[in-house]
C-alpha cells in the first residue's frame, strides 16, 4: 500500500498544479503572462541544476565515474534533441504550408521538455523504493516515500506552467488540464519501470538526468525567456524568473 502512494505522490503535484487553471479568468492580462512566462524560466532552470545536473554528478561519482561526463554528454544530448525537435516542427509546418502560431510552439516544446523532465524524476523515486524493498542500499520506506513527496511540491509549478499557457492559448479549462496532468502521468510509469529493471537502469541514471536538463534548458533560452523579454513590460518577466529560480531552488534544497 505504501509502495502504490510513494509511486503516485509526485503525480499527484503535478495534477494539482494543473488545476490551478480552474481559477483563471478567460484571458490572462498581459502583464501576468509576462510575469508568468519569466516564472515558469526560473523553475525550469533550478529544477535542472538542483533535482537534475547535480544528482547526475552525485551520481555519476558514486558510481566511480568521471562526475562531469555523464553529465556533460546528457545535457547536450538533450539540447541537441530538442533543437532537431524543433527543426522537425518548422519542416512539418513548411511542407503542410500551415502558420503555427509562436506561442502554440512554445507550449509544445514547453510540454515536451517538462515530460521529459519528469521521466528521470520518476526513475529516481523507482530507485529510492527499490532500495526500500530490496533492503540493503541505505534507503527506508519513509525516506523513499519522503523523496516522493518532495518531488511531488516540485511539481505542483510545473503542472501550473503547461495548463496554465494553454488555457491562455485558447484551449478549454478541461483540455487544458488533461494536459497538464498527463505530463506528469510518465513518472509513476517510469518509477514502476525503474523498480523492475533497477539493476540495469541505475547506471544511465545519471545520463537520463542530464538529458532531461538539456531539454528544459533549450525551452527557456529558446522560447520562454525571449517572450517573456519581447516588447513591453519585460522587467516583469526579469522579475518572474527570479522569483520561479528562488522558490525552486528553496523546494529542491529544502526538500532534497
Amino acid at each position: 500500500m505504501d509502495l502504490t502512494i510513494g509511486l503516485l505522490i509526485p503525480f499527484l503535484g503535478t495534477t494539482i498544479g494543473s488545476a490551478m487553471v480552474f481559477l483563471m479568468k478567460n484571458k490572462i492580462n498581459k502583464k501576468i503572462e509576462k510575469l508568468l512566462l519569466g516564472f515558469a524560466s526560473g523553475v525550469m532552470i533550478a529544477a535542472s541544476v538542483w533535482s537534475l545536473l547535480i544528482p547526475s554528478i552525485e551520481m555519476a561519482e558514486e558510481q566511480g565515474i568521471i562526475a562531469w561526463i555523464p553529465a556533460s554528454i546528457g545535457f547536450m544530448i538533450g539540447i541537441l534533441f530538442l533543437q532537431y525537435t524543433d527543426y522537425l516542427v518548422k519542416k512539418i509546418k513548411n511542407k503542410k504550408n500551415q502558420t503555427i502560431e509562436n506561442t502554440h510552439k512554445k507550449i509544445t516544446m514547453m510540454i515536451l521538455a517538462v515530460t521529459l523532465h519528469n521521466i528521470p524524476e520518476g526513475m529516481a523515486v523507482g530507485v529510492a523504493f527499490a532500495g526500500a524493498l530490496i533492503g540493503n542500499a541505505g534507503i527506508t520506506m519513509s525516506g523513499a516515500i519522503a523523496l516522493a513527496i518532495g518531488i511531488g511540491i516540485q511539481n505542483f509549478p510545473e503542472g501550473a506552467i503547461i495548463s496554465m499557457p494553454l488555457k491562455n492559448s485558447g484551449k478549454s479549462k478541461l483540455r487544458a488540464f488533461t494536459y497538464g496532468t498527463l505530463s506528469g502521468i510518465v513518472e509513476p510509469i517510469a518509477s514502476i519501470i525503474t523498480i523492475l529493471l533497477t539493476n540495469a537502469i541505475i547506471p544511465l541514471l545519471p545520463y537520463f538526468l542530464s538529458f532531461a536538463a538539456g531539454a528544459m534548458v533549450y525551452v527557456v533560452v529558446e522560447e520562454l525567456i525571449p517572450e517573456s523579454q519581447d516588447g513591453l513590460h519585460s522587467n516583469l518577466g526579469t522579475i518572474g524568473v527570479a522569483l520561479g529560480f528562488i522558490i525552486m531552488m528553496i523546494l529542491d534544497v529544502a526538500l532534497g
